[in-house]
């Protein structure tokens, strides 16, 4: 989960209405008699936005979008944080066989890790099957607040994918073996969205951090996020960047902590007071870049990847938007 992102061993090595052109009618007139042409219609290409809304442990979206860049929209209607992170299986692997040799490993593992038994609950993870190390994640859409929308647009080529989240229930049981994944198919058609431009440009590394100009007055920002490197660190997860406003109660530290899911009481449910998930862009390979977009306004800020020691690693950068 990054499906963990990865094994046990390496444990990676683990989202216009249609419109319509209208032809005028074309009049011309004679000495004695008069021909109107009918105006006809025809129905433009679908925008390329996938509508992703979540409810309960659901994702609502559809079951296949074309190839190439894409609006990933989602809509938390939820009363719980969630993201959603894009997981390329090894071919032959079915939402059948997650569900029958994955997801009971991580649920038996974080069981354990909830009742103190650390080295039973890493020694679980090593039951996964083989073909778990060959996945490989593609991004998806940062982690966002209850009632929060927003926007990351991505690249896929056509195959068959499976999206989830991991975000942990109060009671310590991660969203995917509550229901949280789908099979989603991308194929040969291509899609009409250009790679976007970015407004603020963001590389990020797990050697060198975050490297970012940030903004400082409020607006609409696309921001790119570029994977200049990447690697699994000592939650054997690898790095990702999410948007967080900070508001007055706010503790940095507590957000630093909660990125955590080695601990109990990380990445579950309820999120650290006063921090509101805005999106951002998940788990990508080495050399890819995402985009996802964000109004903000006066206040604090942070980017922050899901890593212990954020700050350490120069993978947590506060800034503030002034009016």
């Amino acid at each position: 989960m990054k499906s963990f992102k990865t094994t046990f061993h390496s444990l990676r090595a683990i989202i216009y209405s249609a419109l319509f052109i209208p032809f005028l009618g074309i009049q011309s007139c004679g000495s004695s008699t008069q021909t109107e042409t009918t105006a006809t219609e025809e129905e433009a290409p679908a925008p390329p936005v996938m509508e992703i809304v979540t409810e309960t442990m659901d994702f609502q979206m559809p079951d296949t979008i074309p190839s190439g860049w894409y609006t990933w929209r989602y809509h938390n209607n939820s009363n719980q944080t969630h993201f959603i992170l894009i997981d390329d299986y090894p071919d032959g692997i079915t939402l059948d066989s997650i569900k029958a040799r994955v997801l009971p490993v991580f649920g038996n593992g974080m069981a354990l890790l909830n009742e103190g038994k650390t080295d039973e609950g890493f020694a679980e993870f090593g039951n996964l099957p083989s073909w778990f190390s060959e996945v490989v994640w593609r991004g998806g859409v940062g982690l966002v607040s209850p009632e929060a929308t927003t926007e990351s647009i991505l690249k896929l080529s056509p195959g068959t994918y499976f999206v989830e989240c991991y975000v942990k229930m109060n009671n310590g049981m991660f969203h995917t073996n509550m229901g949280m994944i789908k099979k989603l198919v991308v194929s040969d058609e291509v899609s009409s969205l250009a790679e976007p431009k970015a407004d603020i440009s963001i590389s990020l590394s797990g050697e060198s951090g975050i490297t970012v100009d940030p903004p400082s007055v409020p607006g609409n920002y696309t921001f790119g996020v570029h994977f200049s490197d990447q690697m699994i660190h000592e939650n054997f997860v690898s790095h990702d960047l999410n948007l967080v406003r900070l508001q007055d109660n706010a503790n940095v530290q507590d957000l630093e902590a909660w990125m955590d899911w080695r601990d109990p009481k990380g990445l579950i449910e309820p999120a650290p007071e006063g921090v509101i998930f805005l999106g951002g862009v998940n788990d990508m390979p080495a050399g890819e870049t995402g985009y996802f977009s964000a109004q903000l306004v006066p206040g604090q800020y942070a980017f922050i990847s899901e890593v212990p020691n954020a700050s350490g690693k120069n993978l947590l950068k506060v800034f503030e938007i002034t009016q």
